[in-house]
């Protein structure tokens, strides 16, 4: 006779956050060992978990928000997962494993996942809390924009960087007249080099766009709504509308309240935990090694990470990887990935040809590229990315590199 079948307690995972770290992390965790935890899962936004890399498309009316749904509701009910959508964790008491949101609901825990991504960074300056000043980080600032340009005409765009550029694309496509102020003289600065940011903001102003370079805003201008951007030299931009992508800091005012170590984002180790044993934290919130995180591929190798880790496979280890950037404005072909600034030793392969709007550049170190970017043909870039991931040593077709990979390929 048998004796009886021993079933395993369910622990509790909580996390906080239901945006694309975290759920992708929960993902990882079903993936692994779906019976192990009762998960619930609480969102400060009123929705379900989407793809906030889209929400470019979406302002620009290429996508709906429909389009960039990620988890469905029904995702989380067929696997079980409480969503507390609209209701942020206000408290979290690690003494007692316990959260608490904003509605009262607690929530008892065995290990937590904290997601809290970051915060739109709003400069300091006069004026930024008037109506018609808003940031661009989820749906509800898409539906103000668009909204805003039914009813209004001149837009400004504070941040010239990736996200700004694609704001002032999607309000434009909106029929908005737009200008992008930048505290630098150079677009994208942290991704390209000043050659390929003069060709990018010469394409941008071919199809309308204006620009304020190393431009100092002092004040945003207006009563009961924002009329104006004033600058350090006196001069101001007419405005009905003003969008802050001046960057992001990390969220981590609900962690720092628990106690746990922060610095300029939460700590964590190679396995994505806190120093709390119990308690993980993954995205745009932590900080590994003296990084932090603000594009989709780290934070998906976090997630796996995490998730492993979360479900008893622990023998993953976070390791910081080269990042590639493409922008998302129709007709512009930019790519960016690795290091573009190079050290001792380094040497430059460069190719322009400016009447194609063509602009190459490989950043190489001992033979091995370290750095790329593109500007007008871009179809080789996830090969020099796997270049750059892979340390390849290029030494045998370096003097055809610039021309792609089918020429470096008859040539090994």
């Amino acid at each position: 006779m048998n004796g009886p079948v021993s079933v395993r307690a369910r622990e509790n995972l909580v996390v906080v956050g239901n945006g694309m770290a975290g759920c992708r992390a929960v993902q990882e965790v079903l993936k692994r060992d779906p019976d192990r935890y009762r998960i619930t899962i609480f969102g400060a936004e009123p929705r379900v978990n989407y793809d906030r890399i889209m929400l470019s498309p979406v302002l620009a009316g290429e996508k709906s928000i429909d389009d960039i749904v990620i988890n469905t509701r029904e995702w989380y009910d067929a696997n079980g997962i409480t969503l507390h959508a609209g209701d942020a964790v206000v408290e979290i008491d690690r003494a007692r494993r316990i959260v608490r949101s904003e509605k009262g609901r607690e929530a008892r825990y065995d290990r937590l996942l904290i997601a809290t991504g970051s915060t739109p960074f709003v400069i300091p300056v006069p004026g930024r809390d008037l109506p018609g000043v808003i940031a661009f980080r989820d749906i509800q600032d898409v539906e103000t924009m668009r909204e805003a340009a039914r009813h209004h005409r001149r837009a400004v765009v504070i941040g010239g960087g990736l996200l700004g550029l694609e704001a002032a694309n999607g309000l434009q496509r909106q029929g908005m007249s737009v200008t992008v102020v930048h505290a630098s003289d150079s677009l994208m600065d942290r991704q390209l080099d000043a050659s390929a940011s003069a060709l990018l903001k010469r394409s941008l102003e071919a199809k309308g766009l204006c620009f304020a370079m190393a431009a100092e805003t002092t004040e945003i201008v207006g009563e009961e709504r924002v009329r104006a951007v004033r600058f350090a030299d006196g001069t101001q931009i007419e405005a009905d509308l003003v969008v802050m992508t001046a960057g992001v800091r990390p969220n981590i005012a609900l962690a720092k309240a628990s106690g746990l170590h922060c610095d300029r984002a939460i700590v964590v180790d190679d396995t994505l935990q806190t120093f709390d044993p119990r308690v993980y934290a993954v995205g745009e919130c932590v900080q590994h090694r003296s990084a932090t995180f603000g594009l989709v591929a780290p934070i998906w190798d976090q997630a796996r990470v995490a998730g492993a880790h979360l479900a008893g496979a622990g023998h993953r280890r976070y390791v910081q990887r080269a990042t590639a950037t493409k922008l998302k404005v129709t007709g512009v072909d930019l790519y960016s990935a690795g290091d573009l600034i190079g050290g001792e030793g380094s040497e430059d392969l460069v190719l322009r040809d400016p009447r194609r709007g063509v602009y190459k550049r490989l950043v190489l170190q001992a033979g091995r590229v370290i750095g790329t970017v593109l500007y007008g043909d871009v179809k080789d870039g996830g090969w020099y990315f796997d270049l750059i991931q892979n340390g390849t040593d290029v030494s045998r077709y370096r003097d055809r590199l610039l021309f792609g990979k089918t020429l470096c390929e008859g040539a090994a």
